[in-house]
C-alpha cells in the first residue's frame, strides 16, 4: 500500500490546492511535497535490497482485458522515486521566488506531474505504465505552454507533438505484445499486460527487430537521443525555471528508465541487432551536445545542451549491456538530476537579479556574491565529474561499461569529460570571475531561503560522490535481474 499512497497523495493534495487562492497555495503545496518525501524516505529505510519487488499492490483494474493496477518497487524504481521526492520540494521552493498567475493551478500541476512520474517508475503493467507516461506529459505541457516565454506556444506544441507521436508508437508496440501473451492468472481474459508476461515472451528475432523501434520511439524522444532532441533546447529555454527543472531533473529519466525496464528485457534480440547504431547515435549526441554548448551565449541554453551531452553518455552505458554501464546509468540519473536542477536554479537566480542570461553581458558577479559563487562552483564541478563529487562515480562506471563493450567507443565517449570542462568552466569564468559588468555593483548574494534550497543539493553532490555504495547497493539487484533477462534469451 505504500506505493499506492505515494501515488495518490500528490493527487489528493493537488485537488485540495484549488481551495487556496494566489500565494496561499504555496505552503500547502510544499507541505504536501515534504509529506511525499517522508513517505519515500520511509520506503528507502524499510527497503530490503536483497529482494526484488517490494511494496507491491495489485488491483484487477479491467478484468475483461487482463489489465491490472499493479505497482511495486525494486531498487531501480526506488532510486528514481527518491529522486522525484527530493527534487519536487526543491522545485516548488524555487518557484516561490517568482509570482505566477493562478498559482494554485501552477502548483497543482506540479503535484499531478509528480504522481505521473512516480507511476512511471513503479508500474508493473504495460497499459498502466503508458497511462502514467501520459499523466506526466499533460501537466508539463500546460506548465510550459501557459507560464513559458514569448515563444512558448510554438515551442510547447513542438514538444507535445514529438512526445505524443513517440507515445503512440510505444502504445502500438504494447498492444502487439499484449496479443502475444497468454490468459491472465484469473482466467477472466485471453491476454494480459503484466510486465512479467512481457518478459516471458519468446518472440522471433525478426519480430523483435522492428518491434524495438515501436517501443524505443517514446524513450528516444523523452531522453532525448540524437537526432530526436530538437525539441529540447527550445523547450528548456522557453519553459519557466520550475518546469525546466522538472523536465531536465526528472522527466528525461523516464526514457532511460523505460529502456532499462521495458526495452532491454522485452526485445533483447532487437536490442542486440540495433545496439551498435544506438551507441553511435548516443556518442554523436555526446560530442554534438558538447560542441554546441561551447558556442552558446545563453546560460540556460548552454545547460540544456550540456544535459543533452550527459544523457548521451547514459544511453551509451545502458546499451553497452554491461553491469558497469547499467549501474553507471542508475547512479548517474541521480547525480544528473541533482546537478542540473541546481544549475538551472542558479541560472534563474542570476536572471532574476540582472534581467539577462547572456554570458557576454555578465561578469564580476563573485565580488558581490561569494556564497553564490561557491554553490555554483560545487554544482558545476559535480557536473564536470570531478573526483569525490556525484558526477564522477556515474561517469566512471558509464565510460568503463562502454569501454568494456568497445574500446574505441569508450575512448570517443570519454571526450565528454574534456569538452564538459571547457564549456562549463569557461561559462563560470566569464559570468562570475570575468571583468566587472554593469550588474556587478547592484548584484546581491543568495538569500537565506535560496541557500537553504541549495544546501540539500550540495550535500547530495558529496554524499553520492563519497559514499556511492549507499545508492549502488540499492540498484545492483535490479540491474542484475535485467541483465539476466537479456542474457537468458
Amino acid at each position: 500500500m505504500l506505493t499506492v499512497l505515494l501515488l495518490l497523495w500528490p493527487v489528493a493534495a493537488a485537488l485540495l490546492l484549488h481551495f487556496f487562492k494566489g500565494r496561499a497555495a504555496r505552503v500547502p503545496a510544499l507541505g504536501a511535497a515534504l509529506v511525499e518525501l517522508a513517505l519515500a524516505a520511509y520506503a528507502a529505510l524499510t527497503f530490503n535490497a536483497n529482494n526484488s519487488g517490494q511494496f507491491s499492490f495489485d488491483l484487477n483494474w479491467i478484468p475483461s482485458a487482463g489489465i491490472h493496477f499493479a505497482v511495486g518497487m525494486d531498487g531501480l524504481s526506488l532510486l528514481l522515486v527518491l529522486l522525484t521526492a527530493v527534487l519536487v520540494p526543491v522545485i516548488l521552493l524555487s518557484a516561490f521566488r517568482r509570482n505566477f498567475e493562478n498559482e494554485s493551478v501552477f502548483y497543482a500541476l506540479v503535484l499531478f506531474m509528480q504522481t505521473g512520474l512516480i507511476g512511471v517508475f513503479t508500474a508493473q503493467d504495460a497499459f498502466l505504465f503508458y497511462f502514467m507516461w501520459e499523466v506526466a506529459l499533460i501537466p508539463i505541457y500546460f506548465l510550459a505552454g501557459v507560464w513559458g516565454g514569448v515563444n512558448r506556444a510554438r515551442v510547447t506544441f513542438k514538444f507535445f507533438l514529438y512526445t505524443i507521436i513517440g507515445s503512440l508508437f510505444m502504445l502500438a508496440g504494447f498492444v502487439y505484445l499484449y496479443f502475444q501473451t497468454g490468459p491472465a492468472a484469473d482466467g477472466l481474459s485471453a491476454h494480459n499486460s503484466a510486465l512479467a508476461s512481457f518478459y516471458a515472451l519468446n518472440l522471433p528475432a525478426e519480430t523483435q527487430v522492428w518491434l524495438f523501434w515501436l517501443i524505443f520511439a517514446a524513450f528516444a524522444v523523452k531522453m532525448p537521443i540524437f537526432p530526436f532532441h530538437t525539441w529540447q533546447p527550445d523547450t528548456y529555454t522557453e519553459a519557466p525555471a520550475p518546469a525546466t527543472m522538472l523536465l531536465s531533473g526528472i522527466m528525461l529519466k523516464m526514457g532511460i528508465y523505460g529502456c532499462m525496464r521495458w526495452l532491454l528485457p522485452v526485445v533483447p534480440m532487437g536490442v542486440d541487432y540495433w545496439q551498435n547504431l544506438i551507441l553511435i547515435l548516443a556518442i554523436i549526441g555526446i560530442i554534438y551536445g558538447a560542441i554546441i554548448a561551447i558556442r552558446q551565449q545563453d546560460v540556460k541554453r548552454l545547460i540544456a545542451y550540456s544535459s543533452l551531452s550527459h544523457v548521451g553518455l547514459m544511453i551509451a552505458g545502458v546499451f553497452s549491456l554491461t553491469q558497469m554501464g547499467l549501474q553507471g546509468a542508475a547512479i548517474q540519473m541521480l547525480a544528473h538530476g541533482v546537478n542540473v536542477v541546481g544549475m538551472f536554479f542558479i541560472a534563474d537566480a542570476i536572471e532574476r537579479r540582472t534581467g539577462t542570461r547572456n554570458i557576454a553581458d555578465l561578469g564580476g558577479l563573485t565580488r558581490k556574491a561569494p556564497v553564490l559563487t561557491v554553490c555554483f562552483l560545487v554544482l558545476l564541478l559535480g557536473t564536470v565529474a570531478l573526483p569525490l563529487t556525484n558526477g564522477f562515480v556515474g561517469e566512471f562506471l558509464l565510460l568503463a561499461g562502454v569501454y568494456q563493450f568497445n574500446a574505441w567507443m569508450g575512448a570517443v565517449a570519454g571526450v565528454t569529460i574534456i569538452l564538459g570542462a571547457v564549456y562549463l568552466l569557461r561559462m563560470f569564468q566569464r559570468v562570475m570571475l570575468g571583468p566587472d559588468s554593469s550588474f556587478t555593483e547592484t548584484f546581491t548574494d543568495l538569500t537565506g531561503a535560496e541557500l537553504a534550497l541549495l544546501v540539500p543539493l550540495i550535500v547530495l553532490v558529496f554524499w553520492i560522490g563519497l559514499f556511492p555504495n549507499t545508492f549502488l547497493h540499492l540498484s545492483e539487484g535490479s540491474v542484475l535481474n535485467i541483465l539476466n533477462e537479456v542474457v537468458k534469451r
